[in-house]
């Protein structure tokens, strides 16, 4: 029974990784899979999904407008489809995932952040939080030891960047994984971060 899978956490805890992964095991068994992939994100170039620990595979783009039911539709013979950066696709576009695993009995594998670096959801994750069939979180860890389950933005100095468009591209020289005391420490102006301090996989 094909289900849709929702795996989220903060930056840096191997979501790509896991998602080519995923998609390695398919292919291995002889299984075809399709990996989506966001237009907004094109930090490793056109159409490349690629993990921080360099390995990449060739991605299908969509944008907000494509309509990923038909698109999926379009392809013979897919085992499982799986989406990154999942946490920029619309509402109408979660729902068409729905549909993948509802009406082709395709498993969905979504993997994106759930909060931005304002602490709000993500319309995709949004409701991928709430339609999917199963949540599964990837952790990470602080430079404090803690748990991270926050994003903040920073500036050149490491401080918080607390105002300004939700949807920004950048890595680490932007972006830091810290736990939500960290995150209202730094958010509120009471510290800063070094950009070298970036989260690391948490084993569970």
């Amino acid at each position: 029974m094909a289900k849709l899978y929702f795996y989220y956490s903060a930056m840096n805890a191997g979501k790509t990784t896991h998602l080519l992964q995923s998609s390695h095991n398919y292919r291995e068994r002889g299984m075809q899979t399709l990996i989506l992939s966001s237009s907004i994100d094109d930090r490793y170039g056109q159409g490349v999904v690629k993990s921080r620990i360099g390995i990449k595979s060739p991605s299908i783009l969509f944008n907000v407008d494509k309509d990923l039911y038909e698109l999926v539709k379009q392809h013979n013979n897919v085992n499982c489809v799986l989406v990154d950066e999942a946490q920029f696709l619309t509402k109408a576009q979660v729902y068409q995932l729905t549909d993948i695993v509802d009406k082709l009995n395709i498993p969905v594998l979504a993997y994106g952040l759930r909060t931005d670096f304002q602490g709000e959801l993500f319309e995709g994750s949004q409701y991928l939080l709430a339609w999917a069939d199963e949540l599964c979180e990837l952790k990470t860890i602080c430079h404090t030891g803690k748990k991270a389950t926050m994003v903040i933005r920073i500036d050149e100095q490491g401080r918080a960047i607390t105002g300004g468009a939700q949807i920004q591209i950048g890595g680490n020289e932007r972006y830091v994984s810290v736990s939500r005391a960290e995150y209202k420490r730094i958010f509120h102006g009471q510290g800063s971060i070094k950009p070298s301090q970036i989260s690391l996989p948490l084993d569970d």
